[in-house]
Order: structure tokens, then C-alpha cells, then sequence
């Protein structure tokens, strides 16, 4: 469900003030405000957006306006499936065109 309109869209006013005052400059701009909406005035800018463990950078263009932070700045790591004998089907695939 999403946010009502008479509210209108979640944009955490302290991400706002740094945005505004960054103008012009080229610094990373860190967050933990995952759940902010990407406004027209952060066009431009690079976010430092926490994951959980570190931050990762976003350099926000315009197709990104309406969308949160946090969709860009993925909180799992994926690690392959299988193990010892998915490291053999995978030596046999790479030995295969060799020979």
C-alpha cells in the first residue's frame, strides 16, 4: 500500500538540507534514509547509501525521480548454490572448450 496522497511523497528533511547545501559540489552525500524519495533536486548528486554493512554509491540520474534510495543499495549478497559439486560442473565447462 502506498503512501497517501494528501501526504504527498517521504523525503527525510535532513537528506534534503545536505542535498541543497551540496549544490555544486562533488562530495558523496552519506545516508541511512533508505525509505526517502529521490526528488528532482538530487539529480546530479552521489548518495552514500548504508546497507546494512557499508555504503554503497548511487549517482542519481533523472530516471531514478520517484523511486527510493534503498532500491539501489541491495541489503543480501547473493552466493552461488551448490558447493563441491557445483565447482566441478563448473571446471568441466571451462576444461570443455579448451580441449
Amino acid at each position: 500500500m502506498g503512501r497517501s496522497l494528501k501526504k504527498g511523497h517521504f523525503v527525510n528533511e535532513k537528506l534534503l538540507k545536505k542535498v541543497l547545501s551540496a549544490k555544486g559540489k562533488t562530495a558523496v552525500i552519506k545516508t541511512w534514509a533508505r525509505a526517502s524519495m529521490i526528488s528532482p533536486e538530487m539529480v546530479g548528486h552521489t548518495f552514500g547509501v548504508h546497507n546494512g554493512k557499508d555504503f554503497v554509491q548511487v549517482f542519481i540520474s533523472e530516471d531514478m525521480v520517484g523511486h527510493r534510495l534503498g532500491e539501489f543499495s541491495p541489503t543480501r549478497k547473493f552466493v552461488r548454490h551448490g558447493g563441491k559439486m557445483q565447482r566441478e560442473v563448473e571446471q568441466k565447462k571451462a576444461a570443455a572448450p579448451a580441449a
